[in-house]
């Protein structure tokens, strides 16, 4: 234990760092936040400086089980640390609420309890969207490029973090190159995505801002219209392009820029099933909404619905139109579709469109076996064998994340919430997608929750982004038992 807290101290001063780019965007618009973000830092530091000195002799190789309580206790503690400028800024913002908005930040939830977005200080924004940025290829992840400097092994992290990196696949020979690699593309297809968001009409501050969020899958805005208040056809656009630019594998996006060509997205049976499922969805939910006159023509119905449907389908959350006030079929596919669009190792949530594809071949498979029970037939995707113990694991995880769901709404139920706001809730925040139905919708956000609700969210934010089992695996005996 104590060498855990050894290694967050190491990584809560390595997070100070980030307080740097609020800092400097505070100086150039001069919001008078600059000392505000000067404190968090030291405070910060001086956290992580106490946590290393106090456990220096106890510093050594983390175990693997080690991992799973260092990955869970930095993303609480990040996000704990984080609240400092929230919380000096705004007085009246309690610590639960600035919780809730820095774990959605870290998660890339971008489900907000603040409004007024459009006034406040441009470097707390900054802040909101850097906390998108370092938490869409995970805290952790970037860790792993540094502490092995520390003299702390990285693969127990890398295994232990699944968002923004491939579980079982090491894309060079050393896992702190595969870290650095991933970072390197993410870095890229950001600076893509400023620049494309400047070209198509955004100033500077505001394209650096969505890009963090958008190549994060976050889905925090800097005005509380979000994406509408744009109202740009082209701006939706190259948004679209880039999300679902984010909801693939990024190690496919390193392969492709290491080999200098496209070929291995035509391979990637999870980007074509993706594209595919999101294609359908969008045709059909258009026609949906096209018939029932929500809008008078054809093409303003595909532009709302495609910007809408691929936000929340790759669980990054931006708005534009108030969907809730659609036909309640269109929402709800809407809403489901963040549980099994994005692939493994994007910044996305949700199931994940493998695992997806893993439970449509089991179950075919035992519908086979019904009429040939003699029958050797195996699993595989793209033409390879998925062993046994993968597939029971991908049958233990859903089995986790849908009691996971039925338990949290049933929670939000009893402490008074309706039904609708209940389950949309739970799924937006559990797949780290921003916004539900009913008080919670698109056109409103969490602010009107009680604490208790507010925690319950925060806890399936965090849930979400872990993957279920990397938490829960620590309320089980066996992992305390020596």
């Amino acid at each position: 234990m104590l060498a855990v807290v050894n290694v967050l101290g190491s990584m809560l001063m390595l997070f100070s760092v980030t307080y740097l780019l609020p800092m400097v965007t505070s100086l150039i618009y001069r919001d008078r936040m600059l000392i505000d973000f000067v404190y968090a830092a030291v405070i910060c530091m001086a956290v992580g400086a106490a946590m290393v000195g106090a456990t220096r002799r106890h510093k050594r190789e983390l175990r693997s089980r080690d991992g799973f309580l260092l990955v869970t206790l930095a993303w609480v503690l990040m996000s704990a640390i984080a609240t400092v400028p929230l919380l000096i800024a705004l007085p009246e913002l309690t610590f639960t609420d600035a919780f809730f908005e820095t774990m959605s930040g870290l998660s890339t939830t971008g489900a907000t309890v603040l409004t007024g977005l459009d006034t406040l200080a441009p470097s707390l924004n900054m802040w909101r969207a850097t906390l998108h940025w370092f938490g869409g290829m995970g805290i952790i992840v970037l860790a792993v490029a540094i502490l092995p400097l520390l003299g702390v092994g990285g693969m127990q992290l890398y295994k232990a973090e699944t968002p923004g990196a491939v579980k079982n696949e090491k894309l060079t020979p050393r896992i702190t190159q595969t870290a650095k690699a991933l970072w390197v593309v993410y870095l890229l297809i950001t600076i893509g995505g400023v620049a494309a968001l400047k070209i198509a009409g955004m100033n500077w501050y505001d394209a650096v801002f969505h890009a963090f969020s958008t190549v994060s899958l976050g889905g925090f805005s800097n005005y509380d219209a979000s994406i509408g208040h744009f109202d740009s056809p082209a701006i939706e656009a190259v948004l679209i392009g880039f999300m679902l630019l984010a909801a693939v594998n990024f190690s496919r996006h390193f392969i492709a820029w290491q080999q200098k060509s496209l070929r291995t997205y035509l391979v990637d049976v999870e980007a074509r099933a993706m594209l595919r499922l999101v294609a359908v969805a969008i045709l059909g939910v258009t026609l949906y909404v096209w018939t029932h006159q929500v809008y008078l023509d054809f093409l303003t119905s595909l532009r709302h619905v495609a910007f809408n449907l691929v936000a929340f389908a790759t669980t990054c959350g931006f708005v534009t139109q108030d969907y809730a006030s659609w036909p309640i079929f269109a929402p709800m596919i809407i809403i489901m579709l963040s549980c099994y669009t994005c692939s493994t190792g994007s910044t996305g949530g949700g199931i994940k469109m493998f695992r997806t594809l893993v439970l449509v071949q089991q179950a075919s498979r035992e519908l086979f076996l019904l009429v040939h029970p003699q029958a050797v037939t195996p699993v595989k995707i793209r033409n390879q064998v998925v062993a046994n113990h993968v597939v029971f694991a991908v049958l233990a995880f859903v089995v986790l994340y849908f009691g996971t769901v039925v338990t949290l709404t049933f929670l939000l139920l009893a402490s008074g919430m309706d039904f609708i706001s209940s389950f949309t809730a739970i799924i937006a925040t559990i797949n780290n997608a921003g916004p539900g139905l009913g008080v919670v919708g698109p056109a409103s956000n969490y602010q009107g929750l009680t604490d208790f609700q507010t925690w319950v969210c925060s806890l399936a934010m965090l849930l979400g982004r872990l993957e279920i089992f990397s938490v829960l695996v620590l309320l089980t005996p066996t992992f305390w038992r020596k």
